[in-house]
């Protein structure tokens, strides 16, 4: 079993949940009911039984009543959604806490629940008949839910008993429910408060969720805010005169939004659907003032037109392009309305945003350019900030829950008021005036009273403008969180060009790498070896974590190929060995260390966690060792670790010879855990040492626990290990006819498979003539040694130099 952050968490009822019944078995539905039993619920799935035979089902005898009929729909339904991509489930094992079923024969078992979702077809009628036959067999008390986006929860009760409509509201999750982490919470007329209060804590504290509590307005909040900010882009790009392609690299990483951007990200949606969200606001907000917005531009409406939809229909803002045995995405002209290969998207703009990390400097590098570019989104910004401000006390009665629920429902980095403080407050005002917007009263109080941002921090706590209260209050909910944002003016106690060390209270600290994309050079060991310092001198331990996309990509592998290139072997040398010793440190260190990964854990990412006493992971964690994509091997002690792992599988006078297989094939393959568990499956993570935290906001606070726990329990540090049991020639004969039937089918290339055997070599204890028993300090040198030969290839540079360049792969 894992040990789970999660598990106990209190909330502020007696209320528990045992088993959840998800109604409706569509995209969402099953994706709900995979979310709850990653977390570890078990779940009835239902949906429809079949009115009709299918011709298969005819030809083979069956009947209406025969069991396999029953269920089909929703089996069928839910075999689609294993198949989405990404995957919506953690790790296999999931599924088998769903049990499928269907309205007709299984509805009465929802006797058992103790929280019901509804997830049907958004139609009133469709969702009130299936309410009146919950209420036949619901038990008081139990939980019923709506995950509905447009209907308001208002009418849904109407006409149930009393019980019913208490225990009722609206609980709207966003599509992929796993990998988006908002869930609004919506209450109905007559919801007890407590019921409220209940979701919001579950959702947040078992679920992994952001949630917001939300008004029974139109599309609630991140709907209404994000598909706000889409229309106004699409109706203001014709008059920059800017491509499809030009916008989405304009609205991407490059402002903090995901790679989608804005027409990627309609294609997925699918224009139909976007379409039928932006007529219902424009339809049920008669009082918005930016009500005109939500109208179809006319290139929008002859898409829908001539079936351009998006992903579904094959064709959409883009189209791929089959040609000549290969494909090429294409995109569409919003003119001609005819696909063409796209252009090459360079400007000087581009560039600087490229050159800059800091999101809230490239945000200011924008509102301060003259470029063409930079115009479109100077436009879009004023019409957000004008909007957001506008929708304050319709939505939501404070600034903090709209950045909240845009952040976590459409993968924003920065909500829109935090956006608007990363320009400044009166560059805000300025930009809203220039494109002939406005701001409600509140706002020009806000200024008048001389308060400059949206958001400050105070003591390492956050506090946030209330238009209620004109003043400042603090932000809720921060006890739950540690947030090294609202420390690092004052409990940063270290810190060098490539890390920052915290003090995050109760003698812990926090080492967070801040390179690019956290990857691991000398100035980053240097600071792991400062913070054990500091720690074993005056703390209870240290947590290697941080709160950026990615925990790390790995080593840093423009340093390595320079010092490859000019041959530079002594300083090469002495980098791994600065690599292996630190991480050795890690592991032998006279305090407890904990590393918290998330995102992508890459390479000497990856192998930091291998050695750490415990693991604090994200669920969301894509974790493996990938050197061998780019010619090398795990080199910073990560291949002698998996080397002691194999020999931890000696049982009764024997090796297990699959699992170094198994270990060679992981490794040799690159292949990356797709989450947590399943990195746990993989043997990357260790199930007594990792902890697994489903809500990524709580896991440096879940961390620290676990560093506290260890030094509490009385701490002794492991020693080094000096009887590993090898396999020598004994594992490596077998390998070599592998590689070479591989080769002969034409599954791996001459150098993989040369790459592959020296990766064998050191996972096998090198070329001994039979079983042997070594240290790790002979495991360590032979890892270096074969590192640095593939460092001398040709191959191996030319791989590295492909990836350097493109980001992907070369199989040479």
């Amino acid at each position: 079993m894992y040990a789970s952050a999660q598990a106990s968490a209190a909330t502020t009822t007696r209320r528990r949940i045992g088993k959840v019944a998800v109604l409706g078995a569509g995209v969402m539905g099953s994706q709900i009911a995979l979310h709850f039993a990653g977390v570890g619920y078990p779940v009835l799935l239902l949906d429809m039984a079949p009115q009709e035979l299918t011709p298969e089902e005819k030809a083979k005898g069956l009947s209406l009543s025969s069991p396999e009929v029953r269920n089909r729909i929703v089996r069928s339904l839910f075999e689609r959604a294993l198949k989405l991509s990404p995957s919506p489930v953690y790790e296999s094992g999931v599924v088998q806490r769903i049990q499928l079923g269907n309205f007709t024969d299984d509805l009465p078992k929802i006797a058992e629940v103790d929280w019901i979702i509804e997830v049907v077809v958004e139609d009133l009628a469709i969702k009130r008949r299936l309410y009146e036959e919950v209420e036949k067999y619901r038990r008081p008390g139990t939980l019923i839910t709506s995950n509905t986006s447009g209907i308001p929860i208002r009418f849904l009760a109407e006409g149930r008993s009393e019980d019913f409509r208490r225990h009722f509201a609206g609980t709207h999750f966003f599509n992929p429910p796993r990998y988006l982490p908002l869930l609004e919470i919506i209450p109905g007329p007559d919801t007890a408060p407590e019921v409220i209060q209940f979701l919001m804590d579950f959702g947040q504290m078992h679920l992994g969720k952001q949630t917001v509590l939300c008004k029974d307005t139109p599309a609630f909040i991140a709907n209404r805010v994000g598909v706000y900010a889409l229309m106004h882009l699409l109706h203001a790009m014709p008059r920059y005169g800017l491509s499809v392609e030009e916008v989405d690299k304009l609205t991407g990483p490059a402002i903090g939004h995901p790679k989608s951007a804005t027409f990627r990200t309609a294609d997925v949606v699918g224009l139909d659907t976007l379409a039928k969200v932006a007529k219902g606001l424009y339809e049920n907000c008669p009082h918005d003032e930016a009500r005109e917005t939500f109208k179809l531009p006319d290139y929008l409406e002859k898409m829908l037109d001539r079936g351009l939809l998006g992903e579904k229909a094959g064709k959409g803002f883009y189209q791929k392009i089959r040609a000549n045995g290969g494909s090429e995405i294409y995109s569409l002209d919003l003119t001609t309305l005819e696909y063409r290969p796209q252009k090459k998207v360079r400007s000087p703009l581009l560039e600087r945003l490229k050159m800059e990390d800091d999101l809230k400097a490239r945000l200011r590098l924008i509102a301060q350019s003259d470029e063409p570019y930079a115009k479109l989104l100077q436009e879009n910004m004023a019409a957000l900030f004008a909007y957001v401000s506008h929708r304050i006390p319709e939505i939501a009665d404070e600034v903090y829950p709209i950045d909240e629920a845009v952040k976590a429902g459409f993968g924003w980095q920065l909500g829109p008021f935090e956006k608007w403080d990363a320009i400044g407050f009166e560059a805000g005002l300025a930009a809203v005036e220039k494109y002939g917007f406005s701001v409600p009263p509140w706002v020009k109080r806000m200024q008048e009273k001389g308060f400059s941002r949206f958001y400050e921090v105070r003591n390492g706590r956050r506090f946030v403008y209330s238009p209620r209260e004109e003043a400042y209050i603090e932000v809720p909910g921060q006890d739950r969180f540690i947030l090294l944002d609202t420390l690092r003016s004052e409990k940063v106690i270290w810190q060098n060009s490539g890390a920052s060390l915290f003090h995050i209270g109760d003698g812990v600290l926090c080492l967070e790498f801040h390179t690019k994309m956290n990857t691991i050079g000398g100035e980053v060991l240097d600071a792991i070896n400062r913070a054990l310092d500091i720690a074993e001198k005056s703390y209870e331990g240290l947590i290697l974590g941080n709160q950026g996309e990615h925990f790390s990509a790995g080593a840093n592998l423009a340093m390595i190929f320079m010092m490859a290139v000019e041959q530079e072997w002594d300083e090469l040398d002495f980098a791994v060995r600065a690599f292996q010793r630190t991480v050795m440190r890690l592991r032998h260190s006279a305090v407890p260390v904990v590393v918290a990964p998330h995102g992508l854990t890459l390479g000497g990412g990856c192998e930091m966690a291998l050695h750490a006493d415990g693991v604090q992971a994200a669920a969301e964690t894509y974790m493996g060792l990938v050197e061998v994509g780019v010619g090398l091997i795990p080199a910073g002690a990560g291949t002698k670790e998996m080397a002691a792992r194999i020999a931890e599988r000696y049982v009764d006078g024997d090796v297990e010879l699959n699992f170094f297989r198994d270990v060679l094939t992981l490794i040799a393959t690159a292949k990356v855990a797709t989450s947590a568990f399943e990195a746990v499956q993989m043997g990357l993570l260790r199930p007594h040492h990792t902890r697994i935290s489903i809500n990524r906001q709580k896991q440096l606070r879940d961390a620290k626990a676990y560093v506290l726990l260890l030094a509490e329990q009385g701490y002794v540090p492991p020693q080094p290990r000096t009887q590993i049991r090898v396999l020598g020639r004994t594992a490596l004969g077998g390998v070599e006819a592998s590689l070479y039937q591989m080769w002969q089918a034409g599954y791996i290339t001459e150098y993989d498979r040369h790459v592959t055997r020296k990766l064998a070599y050191v996972l096998a204890g090198g070329d001994l003539t039979g079983v042997q028993h070594v240290s790790e300090s002979y495991l360590l040198d032979l890892e270096r040694e074969t590192f640095l030969s593939l460092c001398g290839e040709r191959k191996t540079l030319e791989r590295i130099q492909h990836t350097l360049q493109t980001g992907k792969p070369l199989r040479n």
